[in-house]
């Protein structure tokens, strides 16, 4: 299986070449086009507790849509957000924000991990998808993507809307980003302290602060009518 990864990083297509007996696991939605050889069966995976935890606690889409080839074939998948899609080739366990898992080939299986209190304070949700195997990872961004890997006891802080996912050795812990007067005021909120080793993601923009943006802009009912402002 090859991956090709299009126009990014603004509008990211993952363009994946299969051979016969190949498949890869998709999110709901996912998909963008497919030539003929390849099937689609949608499955909840894991079973009903776990389509329903990894669903309606991580963020993550109930049903997840495999993708088998019966002879060479080629499927196009693309996140609904403008962004940025890479690929992690995983031998261990990976985290993600929710919503970042875009696809992962067959021998990566995927869960939803208890992200306790910090992840709580940071807005981000109260669980984080845990990927666990040896393959492929395909996860999006908003924005364009930024790699960086931590030696031993390095610490690096990011904005946590801007946190893509990382590496389950690093230490994950959400503080202020200053004073609470530069925390409420400044427009920083709360960061993320990640400490390695392991390597982390983020991405350029947040959606947080995107919505925060355009929600004020977006005309309101009134009366049966709209109006804007």
């Amino acid at each position: 299986m090859k991956f090709d990864i299009k126009y990014g990083p603004a509008y990211a297509l993952a363009d994946v070449s299969m051979d016969g007996g190949d498949s890869i696991q998709a999110v709901t939605g996912a998909m963008v086009s497919m030539t003929d050889g390849v099937g689609i069966a949608t499955e909840m995976k894991g079973g009903l507790m776990a389509g329903l935890k990894r669903s309606v606690l991580g963020g993550e889409s109930l049903f997840i849509n495999t993708f088998s080839a019966t002879e060479q074939g080629q499927i196009t998948l693309a996140p609904p957000l403008p962004g940025d899609i890479f690929t992690i080739e995983l031998s261990g366990t990976l985290l993600l924000q929710s919503g970042s898992l875009l696809a992962a080939t067959a021998d990566v299986s995927f869960d939803t991990k208890w992200g306790g209190a910090k992840t709580f304070f940071s807005g981000e949700g109260l669980f984080l998808v845990r990927c666990t195997g040896s393959g492929t990872v395909l996860a999006s961004s908003y924005g364009a993507i930024e790699e960086r890997s931590l030696g031993g006891g390095e610490a690096y802080t990011i904005d946590s809307g801007h946190v893509v996912g990382f590496e389950e050795g690093v230490q994950y812990e959400v503080k202020k980003a200053g004073s609470w007067k530069t925390t409420i005021l400044g427009g920083e909120g709360l960061v993320a302290r990640l400490t390695g080793p392991g390597r982390v993601w983020m991405q350029t923009r947040s959606p947080d602060e995107f919505l925060g943006w355009l929600l004020p802009k977006i005309p309101k009912q009134e009366g049966g009518g709209f109006r804007v402002g």
